[in-house]
């Protein structure tokens, strides 16, 4: 299922993430889904990129820089809740966040051997990459909770419609 992610800096410092947290519980925003990476990580990863598609807009001096700032922060990818997205978006607005959304597939998969590579082998299949992805799962006998970000958002939504969605 189509799902909007929110991804969010946040100072790379104590209590941030519980301030953020207690923000969306206040509010009754349940948070589905979460990853967090510090932002050096994805400044390297916006470079490379750039660098493959010749189109950089600065130079490797000016991304390592950004790259010695981006530590001072984490990038922070979650889902709130079905039905949540819009107050979630509304409450980060108001409380002065820097954050974006995007479209990427959330998928319930059943905990077992050989789900995961499934799906990611119809992704290969029908030439779609994956940005990234996340998951997670709460016990043994619980369905597993997985968000890919794919470069084909309308062919990998087509793709995947037929698993049980999240």
């Amino acid at each position: 299922m189509v799902r909007t992610e929110i991804s969010l800096f946040l100072k790379n410092e104590p209590g941030e993430l519980g301030r953020l947290a207690n923000l969306m519980a206040e509010a009754g925003i349940n948070i589905d889904a979460l990853t967090i990476q510090d932002a050096s990580a994805y400044v390297l990863e916006l470079f490379k990129a750039r660098g493959k598609s010749l189109k950089r807009i600065a130079s490797a001096a000016s991304y390592n820089s950004m790259r010695k700032d981006s530590a001072q922060f984490a990038l922070i990818r979650l889902l709130a809740e079905d039905g949540k997205t819009n107050a979630a978006i509304d409450l980060l607005s108001q409380n002065d966040f820097t954050f974006d959304i995007m479209p990427v597939i959330a998928v319930q998969l059943d905990n077992k051997p050989g789900e995961l590579a499934r799906l990611a082998t119809k992704f290969g299949e029908e030439g779609i990459n994956i940005n990234y992805v996340y998951g997670s799962v709460a016990g043994p006998d619980a369905k597993c909770l997985f968000v890919f970000c794919p470069e084909d958002i309308e062919l990998a939504s087509t793709i995947f419609s037929k698993a049980k969605p999240m």
